[in-house]
């Protein structure tokens, strides 16, 4: 018997393709992308491991009900109408996320507050009691989703943005997100076959992101809880079968993973949250100034690193990215480097060409993710004119 059913993962713009193999991996059906989220196939285990080992996925929703709605009267009347005691009774707390996108509806607070009137009166005149929102931490989270005439009605089964790995307790100023460092590392073809180097490394999300990937740890493994744990059905003995199949999979990483910051701080953070995520055997992490070091490895080196765009720190932009520039020129042979910038301008002042760029975001910051390839050789000058 087939026991699937559709869902949504959402994700960050530009992480779709990469979000969409990832789920292919792990095995999900009708796999189709959209803009900042994919739609796939897949059963409640499969919804369990979706959570629990997708990198680039922001949250996994499970719709449950859809219909046509051109007003805010047929709204409340067919989410009244709709059978709510399979997922929510009187004693379930609850919140409702709306997004809308629609001429009959101005205002996603709004929406929302008509959802839940319809709901807790379907419960008070059925059940003689109503179940109570809260909107922190509530039981059962539903997601409403009207573009024109049409809305989606679903169950949010993440919770918080899956984004909160678990192990982050310490962070730095601007602390990149897990989710957009995961997809940063998957985009520039991290895949643990070298040794990695992130030179600016703040509190080690680059350095523990890329740890998990190279020992195929699954992204969520230190996660405190998923919203599916408190709903009607769920399946405690399936959940813990697919965790304890996943970490069957965890594979043995036998290069370095390095990190660098100049500031003390910052070197004391990355090695609390590596330890938090138990990576510390994996990854080493030193005080030092990305522009005096040289390459540590003679073999191939994957660097992949988030200097400062110039939006909180006081530096001069030109001359800063300029001597990132000379550093991977005159010290890093035999490496492929990328990192992460808003600052656009600041990007020329570089002096190579780069041999990728990629249109991401961090946060609100349209931002570019460069790659340089540093050649060894002879091919140094061949290759790395300046622009």
């Amino acid at each position: 018997m087939n026991n699937n059913f559709k869902m949504v993962a959402k994700t960050l713009f530009g992480f779709e393709e990469v979000l969409a193999m990832e789920l292919r991996n792990l095995g999900a059906g009708n796999v189709v992308e959209g803009i900042r989220s994919i739609t796939f196939e897949g059963d409640t285990g499969f919804m369990y491991k979706a959570n629990l080992c997708l990198r680039t996925a922001i949250k996994i929703i499970k719709p449950i009900h859809s219909f046509s709605v051109h007003g805010e009267t047929e709204l409340y009347k067919k989410i009244y109408a709709f059978d709510w005691i399979d997922y929510l009774s009187v004693n379930t707390t609850f919140s409702i996320d709306a997004t809308v996108n629609s001429d009959n509806f101005s205002h996603s607070l709004y929406v929302s507050q008509k959802v839940k009137d319809a709901i807790v009166d379907k419960f008070r005149d059925t059940q003689g009691k109503r179940p109570n929102v809260d909107v922190k931490f509530p039981d059962v989270r539903i997601n409403i989703h009207i573009q024109k005439n049409h809305c989606n009605v679903s169950l949010d089964s993440s919770g918080r943005s899956l984004h909160h790995r678990g192990y982050r307790i310490a962070t730095n100023i601007a602390p990149i997100n897990e989710v957009l460092a995961a997809g940063l590392l998957l985009l520039s073809g991290w895949d643990g076959q070298c040794d990695f180097l992130d030179p600016m490394c703040g509190s080690g999300t680059l350095l523990t992101e890329a740890a998990m990937i190279a020992c195929n740890i699954p992204a969520n493994i230190n996660r405190k809880e998923f919203a599916f744990e408190k709903w009607n059905d769920f399946d405690e003995p399936l959940f813990d079968k697919i965790v304890e199949s996943s970490l069957k999979k965890a594979r043995e990483f036998r290069y370095k993973i390095v990190g660098y910051d100049k500031a003390p701080s910052a070197v004391r953070k990355a090695k609390e949250n590596i330890e938090n995520a138990n990576l510390s055997d994996y990854i080493t992490v030193e005080r030092k100034n990305f522009f005096d070091t040289e390459k540590f490895t003679e073999g191939p080196l994957h660097m992949v690193f988030n200097p400062p765009y110039g939006e909180r720190l006081n530096l001069d932009m030109e001359d800063f990215y300029a001597s990132i520039g000379d550093t991977l020129k005159r010290n890093y042979p035999g490496t492929d480097a990328w990192f992460i910038t808003s600052n656009l301008e600041a990007l020329k002042f570089v002096g190579l060409r780069p041999s990728r760029k990629i249109k991401v975001f961090n946060s609100h910051l349209e931002s570019r993710l460069v790659k340089y390839v540093m050649y060894e050789g002879s091919k140094k000058a061949k290759y790395q004119n300046k622009e």
